[in-house]
């Protein structure tokens, strides 16, 4: 994922400590019922289209805006599938971050699906009975957006 530039102004203050940021997940889905997957750079697996929300975007437009720069497909957010606080994850680098991550369903309504940027390494549809190999964090997600419930969240622990 490319690092945003407010980010990197961030870390030049901050240095490596945890920052908390907005993410959005789309579950992209066509008229066929196929979901869109990218294989991403970083670490060569296919996954779900997202990225950070730029300062005062809101997540439907982050939403809009990631699939539309990673894959060329132009997107509709249908709904909120889940949001969720993530792990804390540290990059090579020794950065900290950490995500909250709103998922949303996506209906594409034009484009062709390629590689738009220098994040994926290939991107393409998939039918839901022939996914690649993926990780249990997407599979999940995809999972909650063919539901038509209400938006997932981690149960409440009560004391």
């Amino acid at each position: 994922m490319a690092t945003p530039d407010f980010i990197r102004e961030l870390r030049a203050s901050a240095g490596h400590q945890l920052l908390w940021l907005p993410g959005v997940s789309a579950i992209v889905f066509d008229d066929d019922g196929r979901v869109l997957l990218g294989r991403r750079t970083d670490t060569g697996r296919w996954s779900i289209i997202g990225g950070i929300c730029d300062p005062g975007e809101q997540p439907a437009q982050t939403a809009v805006r990631e699939v539309y720069e990673e894959t060329a497909v132009r997107c509709v957010p249908e709904r909120v599938v889940l949001v969720q606080a993530l792990d804390p994850i540290e990059y090579p680098n020794g950065d900290l971050c950490q995500f909250m991550d709103i998922t949303l369903r996506c209906r594409a309504v034009g484009g062709e699906a390629r590689v738009n940027d220098e994040e994926s390494l290939d991107v393409a549809w998939f039918p839901l009975d022939r996914l690649p190999d993926l990780e249990d964090f997407v599979l999940m997600r995809i999972k909650q957006a063919l539901g038509e419930g209400p938006a997932w969240f981690e149960p409440i622990v009560t004391l």
